[in-house]
């Protein structure tokens, strides 16, 4: 449906201005199944889909010969990365908390969006989802949250978290707010082995652009 809009919108285009036009961008947004319960989209029925579409608006309009971008990163990546993080804090009040070692610096969708994440709890697959967590990180903003009102396994300190489909939105948004640093990257190669693919940040890389003295660089080292 997108890009027929955006196909007739060319073909007007192309009628009122007699412009040549070389590409149609139908964007980024095919989404994917942040809930295990959701069904993937059909990438080829798409694709499919949009062929069909060009055939019926563009060629008979004498445009078979544009061009089609698209920006499928979140479609690409999204699914193949995970944010794994430690439990580290607990809070009982009239809710109940569970503080972890990531942040918003490392996962901002939560924060920005209220989207959703699956969580799963590692070594606790097939207990009973029958605790309820706000799942927090340690930025002064209420809003660092991956998880509000989720129903998990109960949750002990120690416990490691891994966070889905954060492929796509993880380091590529990340950012330095309240000095924290981000993470490392490592590949889950096809043959089961583990590579550093990014090391983490240290104090000297927050401060490598900051140089107010003279000695700011003598210091950092």
């Amino acid at each position: 449906m997108l890009a027929k809009v955006l196909f007739e919108v060319a073909v007007r285009l192309k009628k009122e201005t007699g412009v040549h036009i070389k590409f149609i961008n139908l964007s980024g947004g095919i989404g994917i199944p942040y809930n295990p319960d959701q069904e993937p989209n059909d990438i080829r029925a798409i694709g499919d889909g949009v062929r069909r579409v060009y055939e019926e608006v563009l060629v008979p309009a004498g445009m078979g010969d544009v061009a089609i971008f698209t920006e499928l990163g979140r479609f690409m990546m999204g699914p193949y990365g995970c944010l794994v993080t430690k439990a580290i804090h607990e809070k009982h009040t009239h809710k109940e908390y569970i503080g972890v070692d990531a942040c918003a610096v490392n996962l901002m969708r939560p924060a920005m969006y209220g989207a959703y994440h699956h969580i799963t709890v590692m070594g606790k697959e097939e207990m009973p989802c029958d605790h309820k967590y706000d799942i927090a990180g340690s930025l002064c903003e209420n809003n660092d949250k991956f998880a509000i009102d989720r129903m998990l396994p109960k949750i002990d300190r120690g416990d490691l978290l891994v966070i889905h489909d954060t492929g796509a939105h993880g380091f590529a948004m990340g950012y330095n707010y309240n000095g924290k640093l981000k993470s490392a990257e490592l590949l889950l190669k096809e043959d089961e082995s583990v590579r550093l693919i990014r090391r983490a940040e240290t104090p000297a890389d927050y401060f490598v652009t900051f140089d107010c003295f003279q000695i700011g660089k003598k210091l950092i080292k």
